[in-house]
């Protein structure tokens, strides 16, 4: 016995025993099908991969501190706290008046949890160095997901506490729901109950400050006046509870006289209500209060949406049917449109696949091919439930980047056996023989894909997150791929020939009942020729192929459109910002905003317009200085509208630059991997006017020299003014005045003096007391002749004080500890930020930067470098991985070198593709497309070598260029199909076409094709070259060796001759 016949026996017993037992292999795949099916229905569906990134927003509040001070009281001790935490990526601070804010981003990997912990410990630890006053800081996690829905209420003539009611109402019902995580509430004010205290009564009763302060601080207490234990039992004593409701506060004496006791209502107006709005939120132009509902990680993206709706139809009834409740950004329609359209288009790619190999193999071979597509992909999904993954857009593009693969290799099982049962072989003999023959160049070429798309799982940062689904999915369907090829198909195509004919059979002709198509015998006998032409002639051959691949390369290095890190992707939701400078009044701000609503509201494209003058979902660190407000937008279905959501946006800009005092740009939301705005430059130093300084000349240079930029702006603080008060300490001593009197006493003109809360009991939060001259009084003229508790009495402030303008610094920005200006800007459309970023990178090497200022490149820039060095390592390690796997399969080095060239010639396939369609390379979907198709082509030339190898081994003494060319015409058919049946399935997405025959429809461009178009384009065109070269370049390589021994034979003959 053979060491081949030796490791063939236990396939041999093992398919044997499966053929004796189908009805085990038939029950087991009717399993996998079923619980496929299952999980399918299980498996959470969401549009977009559920990423869990270690972001954390840090809000410290201090009521009056100016930027300045919250930068050096508030931000540096959490600064020092948190950089002796591991793992902290990034801390980006932004101090302005009142309060700071902090973003903390920890490395990717780290679990949300635990970073999320220390975080909290870290500020805790810091919170003792804070400043007397300082409110309770708050830690909340930022999703870099937007909402799956916003339910926004909004009324004409409802007032702001019915829209809070019901606001609040449902905040607290959909917290309840099982799929949600948490719910945000914007346009909402809280309650205060405000005391306007009246002058004129304040020196008739001769009442002060401090008089009315210390009232509040002994009457609104819980004191526990215990229990008296007497004879009769034990009896709680009770006193008067704290304030409940504006008549307790009403009704507080501060001090009696000969005519009586005089109260705060006497001295006072009382009135509960809305604190002054800050700023505003408005949906379509009306004022509106929003909830923002976020679903839990693992959770149905619809099912969240729907369980919403259905509570806010379950109460709607509850509230004034003259509020308006609608549901903006609503992700779940536009989710169940995209995946309906992905699977739509995989069942096209399926149905093309089927045409194709039963046109090819006929329709029986046909079918036991095709079978392993539902197979596959069902059991597939069962890995992905396991796995935790939900059914979204990345994991649906990796089935439909697997359906041409995974049937790879059945087709070469099943077209193995047909030859062999075409010769008389009956089922078994052949199925037995395939298997045996093939096993080895399908786990190799499995193997080899595997491989190609490992490197990918290690992709870092948010990018390597997002696009990890990818490989993940195509390694579960490979396996099962595995599976079905060397167990499966061999079982059922056995019993299906036992149903037709007994097993012993002999002469069941495959020709003979499938005569070959006409262009297809025309196509097989055309290359047969050339075939011979090209092994005739090696030389000739290989020199031609070589320089042809050389050209390409050439050609893209000197015609190439250049690179960018994405893609532009088609979008339904966007944002305008709106930037203003002055300073307005929140009324002002309101009201250039609504001339925006107006300006673009009757746009045919645009569905809804929902206006807030805070960022709500977008906390980075690209934020205009002067904005004043941010639109997020909501476009029609892209079905519904002539223009792309570029177009539309880019329509939107050239409307809103007739409005004059504004600048309003719009843009996508981002899809994909976050990375903010195209250019990002961080100017940072210790020195602030010199940081300043450059940042403006570099600005203004950029704004100068380099094309293509839209929206350059900086987040230098804007020009103001502030009044201070200069303190004559010494003077002030004398009169018992102190900083502390003479701050509350000017916060009665101001903003109000905190005094106290209250819970009544029509509310679930505690009501602030605020103490506050009326309107009327609050000017710079009461402020300048504001009177002040002293020793000698009440005396104007004037007499120990000076009011002066100074400079005014709204914002401080501070990134790692360093006080820092970002000068930004997006890039338009046909410019390429890469070679924008090249010239300005130039300019910065000759450009005279003081040395204490440090200039760099962030955001995309950052993303783009990492990507680039990742993908080049990753394709590294994908070659390096196949190489030890071809070595050990072949044991040659010459040959390991021809199926690694196949990753060299896809390459220039990708190149050559990208040259004619005039494309530019993306860093990702392109990088990924060459990554994973060094994977891909190596298959064809694995089988092809084999067979070469197994022909040698088995005739001796035949050449090898009869070898080659017997080894190329028995392979021929399967290479092309595999090769075909991937491209086939890519086709359409490649050429920017989304094709769904189940619901009959299809649409150039759109999302899909915006996102996948790039990284279709580059396998189908990597392969198709690929696949060519393989059944030309790789038979004259074959060959090459012994002709050139030949010829060098030769030439030693007859030099010796001589």
């Amino acid at each position: 016995m053979t060491k081949d016949e030796a490791e063939s026996l236990p396939i041999g017993d093992f398919i044997n025993s499966l053929i004796k037992t189908p009805k085990v292999t038939l029950f087991i795949m009717l399993l996998v099908l079923f619980m496929g099916v299952l999980a399918f229905k299980t498996i959470p569906v969401e549009m977009e991969p559920d990423i869990q990134v270690p972001v954390f927003l840090v809000l410290v509040q201090h009521e009056g501190i100016s930027p300045e001070d919250g930068a050096r009281l508030l931000m540096k001790p959490i600064e020092i706290e948190l950089k002796k935490l591991d793992g902290v990526e990034e801390i980006n601070g932004i101090a302005q008046d009142d309060s700071i804010q902090i973003i903390v981003q920890f490395e990717i990997d780290l679990q949300v949890e635990g970073s999320l912990t220390e975080l909290r410990n870290a500020v805790e630890r810091a919170s003792t160095k804070f400043p007397e006053g300082t409110e309770e800081p708050i830690i909340e996690e930022i999703s870099i997901r937007l909402p799956e829905v916003v339910v926004a209420f909004a009324a004409l003539e409802e007032s702001h506490r019915e829209l809070s009611t019901i606001a609040k109402h449902f905040e607290a019902e959909f917290e309840k729901l099982p799929h949600v995580l948490e719910v945000k509430l914007g346009g909402y004010r809280e309650e205060v109950l405000e005391i306007l205290l009246l002058p004129e009564r304040l020196r008739y009763f001769q009442i002060t400050l401090d008089e009315i302060l210390n009232v509040f601080s002994v009457n609104n207490l819980v004191v526990p006046a215990g229990q008296l234990d007497t004879t009769s039992g034990l009896f709680a004593i009770k006193l008067p509870a704290p304030i409940k409701d504006e008549r307790d506060v009403r009704e507080i004496p501060i001090k009696s006289s000969g005519s009586g006791v005089v109260k705060i209502g006497d001295v006072a107006q009382i009135a509960r209500k809305f604190k002054d709005a800050n700023g505003f939120s408005t949906l379509n132009g009306i004022d509106a209060i929003t909830l923002d509902v976020l679903k839990r990680p693992g959770a149905n993206s619809i099912e969240t949406v729907q369980s919403v709706r259905d509570l806010v139809a379950r109460d709607r009834h509850l509230f004034s049917k003259n509020i308006n409740i609608d549901f903006l950004f609503d992700s779940a329609p536009y989710s169940q449109a995209l995946i309906d359209e992905l699977s739509g288009n995989i069942l096209t790619a399926m149905a093309f696949i089927l045409i194709l190999v039963v046109a090819t193999l006929g329709p029986q071979s046909g079918i036991l091919v095709t079978l392993a597509v539902p197979f596959c992909l069902l059991g597939s999904l069962i890995v992905i439930l396991f796995l935790g993954y939900s059914y979204n857009f990345v994991v649906m593009f990796g089935l439909l980047l697997s359906l041409g693969m995974l049937i790879d290799g059945a087709i070469v099982v099943v077209e193995f056996a047909d030859a062999r049962m075409k010769t008389g072989a009956n089922a078994l003999e052949a199925y037995k023989e395939a298997v045996e023959r093939m096993r080895l160049p399908i786990t190799a070429s499995i193997g080899t894909t595997l491989a190609a798309f490992s490197p990918l799982l290690f992709w870092p940062g948010t990018t390597g997150k997002f696009m990890a689904y990818m490989p993940m999915t195509v390694f579960a369907v490979l396996l099962w791929s595995l599976l079905y090829a060397l167990i499966f198909a061999p079982t059922l195509g056995v019993v299906i020939e036992r149903s037709f004919l007994p097993i012993d059979s002999k002469n069941r002709s495959y020709q003979s009942k499938y005569p070959s198509i006409g262009w297809l015998a025309y196509f097989y006998t055309t290359y047969l020729k050339l075939l011979r032409e090209v092994i005739n002639r090696p030389l000739t051959s290989v020199a031609l192929l070589l320089t042809f691949l050389f050209l390409v390369f050439l050609g893209y290095a000197k015609y190439g459109a250049g690179s960018e890190f994405f893609t532009e992707t088609e979008n339904r939701f966007g944002t305008i910002s709106v930037r203003a400078q002055g300073n307005l009044s929140v009324s002002q701000k309101r009201e250039l905003t609504d001339q925006v609503a107006k300006s673009i509201g009757e746009f045919d494209e645009i569905k809804s317009l929902h206006a807030t003058s805070g960022e709500a979902w977008l906390v980075q660190r690209d934020t205009s200085r002067d904005q004043i407000s941010v639109f997020f937008v909501e476009l029609t279905p892209s079905k519904e509208r002539d223009l792309s959501s570029t177009e539309v946006f880019e329509k939107v800009r050239v409307a809103l630059s007739k409005i004059p005092g504004i600048i309003a740009t719009g843009q996508n939301l981002e899809n994909g991997p976050p990375v903010g705005k195209d250019l990002q430059l961080q100017i940072s130093s210790t020195d602030r006017d010199a940081m300043y300084r450059t940042a403006g000349v570099v600005k203004k240079w950029i704004s100068k020299n380099v094309a293509g930029f839209r929206d350059l702006e900086d987040t230098m603080p804007i020009a103001g003014v502030q009044w201070e008060f200069q303190i004559d300490r010494s003077l002030a001593s004398l009169t018992d005045v102190n900083v502390k009197t003479l701050g509350q006493s000017i916060q009665l003109v101001t903003n109000g003096l905190p005094l106290s809360h209250f819970r009544p009991d029509d509310a679930e939060e505690e009501v602030e007391i605020r103490l506050r001259y009326p309107k009327l009084q609050r000017n710079f003229a009461e402020l300048d002749g504001l009177l002040v508790n002293s020793a000698l009495g009440s005396i104007p402030i004037s007499i120990f004080s000076n009011r002066r303008p100074v400079r005014k610094i709204d914002k401080i920005n501070r990134l790692d500890m360093q006080e820092s200006v970002m000068v930004m800007a997006s890039s338009e459309e046909d410019f390429l930020i890469d070679d924008q970023m090249q010239q300005i990178a130039k300019w910065l090497e000759t450009a005279d930067i003081p040395r204490n200022v440090e200039v760099k490149f962030r955001g995309v820039n950052e993303e783009q470098a990492e990507s680039e060095n990742f993908l080049l390592v990753s394709f590294g390690m994908a070659l390096g991985l196949m190489l030890v796997l071809m070595l050990s399969h072949f044991n040659s080095f010459y040959q390991t070198f021809l199926i690694l060239f196949s990753v060299v010639i896809s390459t220039a396939g990708v190149l050559l593709g990208l040259l004619v369609g005039n494309d530019v390379f993306s860093i990702t979907l392109t990088g990924i497309g060459i990554v994973a198709l060094a994977g891909i082509v190596v298959n064809n030339n694995i089988v092809l070598l084999h067979t070469y190898n197994h022909i040698r081994k088995n005739r001796i003494g035949i050449s090898p260029e009869t070898a080659v060319f017997e080894a190329t015409k028995s392979r021929l058919r399967p290479i092309i199909l595999t090769s075909t049946t991937t491209i086939v399935g890519l086709l359409p997405l490649a050429n920017g076409m989304s094709i769904d025959i189940v619901n009959r429809t299809w649409e150039i461009g759109g999302m899909i094709v915006s996102w996948w178009q790039p990284l279709a384009s580059a396998i189908v065109d990597g392969l198709l070259l690929s696949t060519v070269m393989t059944l030309l370049l790789t038979p004259a390589l074959l060959v090459l060796p012994s002709r050139i021994r030949g010829i060098l034979s030769m030439i030693v003959f007859a030099s010796e001759k001589r």
